[in-house]
C-alpha cells in the first residue's frame, strides 16, 4: 500500500532557524511559544505564518504516522550531534515527506553534478514536465530552491537565475548518514544498489562518507541483501 504522502505540499520557504526551532520542539529543548515568537519576528500576516506552520508540523512537530518513528530516530540523532546535524536531518525528513521536495532536489543534483552549477529555469523547465505547466508548480519549485539556498546547499546568484552548488557536507560514516540513506529510499520508493545509493542526486549536499556497505548494514531501519549479479542492494527493513 502506497503511503498518504502529499504530491506537493512544500508550498512555503522554509528557513533553517525555523525547521531548526521545530526539530529543538520535537527533541524537548524548545516550545511551541519560541516557534512561534520566531515566526512572528518573520511573517506579517496570519495565513502566512499558519501555511509556514504546516509546512514544519509535517516535517518535525506532526509527522504522518508511518514517518514517526523515523523523525524519532533522527531526533536522537541530533541530540548526539545538536546544531551540526540539523541542515542534514531536515533535508532527510524533507525527502521523506514531500516526494515534490525530492524531485526537486533530484534534478539540481543531477544538473549540478558535472559543472556544479545549472540555470534555474532548466530546474523550472524539468518540473513543468513531470507536473505540469502552472502557476503553483512553478512557485512552489521556487520555495524548494529558496529553502536549500537556506539550509546551505546551494547558492543562488544573478537574481535567482543561476544555482550554485555549496561544497557537500562529509558524514564521515556517521549514524547520520545512514538515517539519511534511509530517508533517500523512502524517496525512492524502491531498494538501490549501495553505490547508487551513495551517489544519488537526491542527497547531493552531503557525502556518507566512511565504508558505506558496513555503515548500511548496521542501520536499524535497513536491510542489505547480494543480489544476483552479486551487487548489494539496500532497502527498507521489513
Amino acid at each position: 500500500m502506497s503511503s498518504p504522502s502529499p504530491q506537493i505540499g512544500f508550498d512555503r520557504f522554509i528557513q533553517l532557524d525555523w525547521a531548526a526551532t521545530a526539530l529543538r520542539i520535537r527533541a524537548g529543548m524548545a516550545t511551541v511559544g519560541d516557534l512561534m515568537e520566531v515566526l512572528d519576528s518573520s511573517h506579517t500576516g496570519a495565513a502566512a505564518k499558519k501555511k509556514t506552520k504546516t509546512v514544519l508540523n509535517r516535517l518535525w512537530l506532526d509527522p504522518r504516522p508511518d514517518l514517526v518513528d523515523f523523525a524519532d530516530r533522527g531526533v536522537q540523532i541530533y541530540l548526539d550531534a545538536l546544531e551540526a546535524s540539523a541542515p542534514t536531518l531536515t533535508w532527510g525528513m524533507a525527502l521523506a515527506t514531500y516526494p515534490f521536495f525530492g524531485r526537486v532536489a533530484e534534478i539540481v543534483g543531477r544538473l549540478t553534478a558535472l559543472q556544479g552549477d545549472c540555470g534555474s529555469a532548466e530546474v523550472h523547465r524539468r518540473m513543468a514536465e513531470i507536473y505540469g505547466e502552472r502557476e503553483g508548480t512553478h512557485r512552489m519549485t521556487n520555495m524548494i530552491l529558496q529553502s536549500q539556498a537556506s539550509w546551505g546547499a546551494i547558492e543562488r546568484l544573478d537574481k535567482g537565475r543561476r544555482i550554485v552548488r555549496k561544497q557537500a557536507v562529509d558524514l564521515h560514516g556517521s549514524p547520520l548518514g545512514a538515517w539519511l540513506a534511509e530517508a533517500c529510499l523512502r524517496y525512492t520508493g524502491r531498494a538501490l544498489t549501495v553505490t547508487n545509493l551513495e551517489a544519488n542526486p537526491i542527497i547531493y549536499p552531503f557525502v556518507l562518507g566512511g565504508s558505506a556497505a558496513y555503515l548500511l548494514s548496521k542501520a536499524r531501519g535497513l536491510e542489505v541483501r547480494v543480489d544476483s549479479s552479486g551487487s548489494q542492494v539496500v532497502g527498507l527493513a521489513s
